[in-house]
């Protein structure tokens, strides 16, 4: 049993936090899972960290917690099936959840740094190509896949990286205009090069895991092509000839119109499908609308011998998880980072 927000946080031992592999570690009635995990050196599943997205879901086996905020983001039924976000519960019990820590990979702590603007060039309407300089002695690292928080004027925004290395200390980003949109108004109207901005990561956990699966396939919405794009060039440029030897790549990128699709692959050394999917077409010919996740079940792949790396819509991620997971994908070779609006 599972106790939503508002349950009354009555005990005051420290409680016992038990992983699917085993793994152990203390957790305070006033520390979420994911923060008791992080100071015991257990690295968690994360993104938003706000309860937003569902990138920390993890199934409760046994043991209550307390919820801080609505976890909207779960479906009724998952709710129903014991699943909680662990940046948003607090233990009332011993826990049991049913998931792994990333035991093996290191994340790079994040820091705080100062950038400056290098250019902001326009892609579509609704997109910008947006390109920081750091300082020469920034030494900033981070893994491809990941993001960071952009700061000004006290706003803090959160954007993926879409290269996977610095490039003469530049960092890249495609960023949407949202309507109303503090930090996409700044970008779109008002951001000149030299601008100060200060740059916190890198965060989130959605980068590339070795496997011996054969399939790998990327899912994107809008701006989710940036991680991808970055995983995709270090597969080019760091992967072992004997890595990308069996390796199949499959790129789905979906976009409203087809002026919404501003980039496309080009990797002498993958072997990879890529496919544009718009999801409204009847724009331009009178079809019927249509979403990436629809063309999963119809792709002729071994989905027991799949990974799915999936960026963009919340929507995209939950009915793709679903489609796959009960078509045969393993739940644990579904990895996700869910862009969400900012309140």
């Amino acid at each position: 049993m599972h106790v939503t927000e508002g349950a009354k946080l009555y005990q005051i031992n420290m409680n016992q936090i038990k992983l699917a592999n085993n793994k152990q570690f203390k957790c305070g009635v006033e520390q979420t899972i994911f923060e008791s995990a992080k100071s015991a050196g257990v690295h968690l599943e994360h993104s938003c960290l706000a309860a937003r997205c569902s990138s920390c879901k993890a199934r409760v086996i046994s043991g209550s917690v307390a919820s801080i905020h609505d976890e909207n983001i779960l479906t009724a039924k998952e709710k129903a099936d014991g699943y909680i976000l662990t940046c948003n519960s607090k233990p009332l019990t011993d826990i049991v959840l049913d998931i792994e820590d990333l035991d093996g990979l290191t994340l790079i702590p994040a820091k705080t740094i100062p950038s400056k603007i290098d250019s902001v060039e326009k892609l579509t309407e609704d997109i910008v190509k947006l390109i920081l300089r750091l300082p020469p002695n920034a030494d900033f690292k981070f893994s491809a896949g990941q993001y960071v928080n952009l700061i000004y004027n006290g706003i803090k925004r959160s954007y993926s990286i879409a290269n996977h290395r610095l490039v003469d200390n530049k960092l890249t980003f495609f960023i949407k205009n949202y309507t109303n949109g503090l930090m996409s108004d700044y970008f779109f109207n008002h951001a000149k090069p030299n601008d100060l901005l200060r740059m916190e990561g890198p965060l989130g956990t959605f980068f590339y895991r070795e496997t011996k699966k054969q399939n790998i396939v990327f899912l994107a919405t809008g701006t989710g092509i940036a991680p991808i794009k970055a995983i995709l060039d270090d597969f080019q440029e760091n992967a072992s000839d004997a890595q990308l030897q069996n390796m199949k790549v499959t790129i789905l990128w979906g976009g409203r119109a087809i002026n919404d699709i501003f980039w496309a692959p080009k990797y002498s050394r993958l072997n990879f499908k890529f496919s544009q999917v718009i999801s409204k077409p009847k724009l331009y010919k009178g079809e019927e609308k249509i979403y990436i996740q629809d063309h999963l079940l119809d792709m002729d792949l071994d989905w027991h011998d799949t990974v799915v790396y999936a960026c963009g819509s919340n929507a995209m991620i939950q009915d793709s998880f679903n489609k796959l997971t009960n078509t045969g994908l393993d739940k644990n070779s579904f990895y996700s980072d869910a862009f969400v609006v900012s309140n």
